[in-house]
């Protein structure tokens, strides 16, 4: 059973911000910063398959959730400490013995355990993904602080020198692209993703947390995971339920964040936006991939229809629900938010 607390423990990370110390462009949370490791995490895997290595792929989703589940407990711990403690074996296993006390009862409440195997080449990757993802958002950082905050140069030498350590292989020349290489286009894809971190969710709609597309994107992937294995839809179907929700919402970055009630008010205008979403996603995104891989972008984007993606449908609505009520019990209830948590 998904618990209601896990739903809230998962919905937390939109009001968990980074980069807290530095004035930034715009607002990054850990939901967003979760959801973009994870997409990063794909291209990496998806680059080991393209080499002949098979990928574990329930691992690498379910180490995912787990790793980001750990960060949201540990949230008030800033990351450099977080690591510098990591170094010491002794203290890493109190503090993961009390981060699995308190995960143990939403956890040990689901259909099943997640991840008892670790495989460490899924976890390379997610530590590459993480790097990578950190990296691209204090790209922007540095950009508006750089030369200015006190401490900001330190930062921006250890980060640089953690991509020696941290990146291999594909990963390693996405930081520094050849014009017109695969290298090139997938960091397109990845930079590309990461953009609906600046996008709301509701944009016109003041709401408390305001949640970004890519914020949402995490919730409804890792919420259709569970709920895969709750119905005991196969691991295959489970996987693909979570990539499906990290990317249902991708085509709006060429439209924004467009709500449903506009959508659906105007006979035929949903039927033009998505026609427009496949143009755009032809034209702009596809070709920043593998022509192998373009066809699971293409399911996971134009509809729900297939094996899981019902389950991918339902979460995106219950995605909705609780970014209404929440708001809503924060004392924040302008009346579109009332009228979508009685409509959803």
């Amino acid at each position: 059973m998904i618990t209601g607390s896990l739903i809230d423990r998962i919905f937390s990370a939109a009001s968990i911000e980074r980069w807290n110390e530095y004035p930034r462009p715009a607002v990054f949370t850990e939901l967003g910063k979760q959801a973009h490791k994870m997409a990063i995490a794909w291209v990496l895997a998806r680059s080991r398959e393209g080499q002949g290595e098979a990928v574990d792929w329930t691992a690498l989703v379910e180490c995912g959730i787990l790793e980001f589940l750990h960060r949201v407990v540990v949230t008030d711990i800033r990351l450099p400490v977080f690591d510098w403690l990591m170094e010491d074996a002794e203290v890493k296993a109190r503090l993961d013995d009390w981060v699995c006390k308190a995960l143990e009862r939403d956890l040990s409440a689901l259909a099943a355990p997640l991840c008892p195997r670790q495989p460490e080449r899924e976890k390379n990757t997610l530590r590459t993904a993480h790097y990578l993802a950190t990296r691209w958002e204090f790209g922007f950082i540095y950009k508006w602080a750089g030369g200015v905050v006190y401490g900001i140069e330190d930062t921006k030498r250890d980060i640089e020198a953690a991509g020696v350590e941290k990146t291999q292989g594909i990963a390693r020349e996405m930081l520094s692209p050849s014009p017109g290489s695969e290298a090139a286009g997938l960091w397109g894809f990845i930079s590309m993703f990461g953009q609906l971190a600046f996008q709301k969710r509701w944009a016109q709609t003041p709401r408390v947390p305001p949640t970004s597309v890519l914020g949402h994107a995490m919730f409804v992937a890792v919420v259709s995971y569970l709920l895969a294995l709750e119905v005991e839809a196969g691991a295959g179907v489970a996987v693909d339920a979570f990539f499906g929700g990290l990317f249902h919402d991708l085509p709006e970055v060429l439209t924004r964040d467009i709500a449903s009630p506009i959508k659906t008010s105007v006979d035929g205008l949903d039927s033009l936006i998505h026609r427009y979403e496949r143009d755009g996603m032809e034209r702009n995104v596809l070709p920043l991939l593998p022509e192998a891989w373009r066809g699971q972008l293409r399911k996971y984007t134009e509809s729900f229809r297939w094996p899981g993606g019902e389950i991918v449908e339902f979460c995106d609505k219950l995605a909705a629900y609780v970014e209404a009520s929440e708001s809503i019990r924060m004392g924040l209830h302008p009346r579109v938010l009332e009228d979508a948590r009685r409509g959803l």
